[in-house]
């Protein structure tokens, strides 16, 4: 699997988004998330847009993160917000979302966000799941859904890993390699 950066305009973001998109639809029975995205706001240092290509080059899985501040939307200084975490059907289950997530943070964290959050749902178990297993926890409502019942929202400080050890050998430095998962 290949990770790679892309703008949330590119042709291959547009096909995941237009799938996870029918599968909000399918699971809320409404017209997906509207909550409003441009391209720009996933550019770096701002942001970061990743897609997972397999081996074929298919793009099979995508997450990003924007910037976020103190707004009336309810966020808070510091915050990176996730959006567009979706694996497809095929290939769930070998933890290409556990990457993914793992590779925003530390993004996030290198360009100086504080606080990692998402807006997720009541009808979409297997996120929650992936959420609560990374270390987020549930916090107050923001983002364009923050009024609707079904809507959940989560947070994860954003603090510097600290550095592994092991016994008798020092410090095991990071490869920069996404955790896998």
């Amino acid at each position: 699997m290949d990770m790679r950066t892309v703008s949330f305009g590119h042709p291959d973001a547009v096909k995941l988004n237009d799938r996870v998109q029918l599968e909000y639809a399918e699971r809320y029975g409404d017209e997906g998330d509207v909550t409003p995205l441009a391209p720009d706001m996933f550019d770096p240092p701002q942001g970061r847009y990743l897609i997972v290509y397999d081996e074929e080059g298919t793009p099979v899985a995508t997450g990003g993160w924007r910037s976020q501040d103190k707004n009336e939307d309810g966020y808070s200084d510091g915050d990176a917000e996730i959006k567009r975490m979706y694996v497809t059907p095929e290939v769930r289950g070998r933890g290409l979302a556990r990457r993914v997530l793992a590779a925003l943070e530390e993004d996030a964290r290198a360009a100086g966000r504080t606080r990692m959050v998402l807006e997720t749902g009541t009808k979409q178990p297997e996120a929650l799941a992936l959420y609560a297993s990374s270390g987020y926890e549930p916090c107050v409502k923001f983002g364009h859904y923050r009024f609707h019942e079904l809507s959940l929202c989560y947070a994860k400080p954003l603090t510097a890993p600290a550095p592994a050890t092991t016994a008798g050998h020092g410090t095991a430095h990071d490869t920069g390699a996404p955790a896998a998962g």
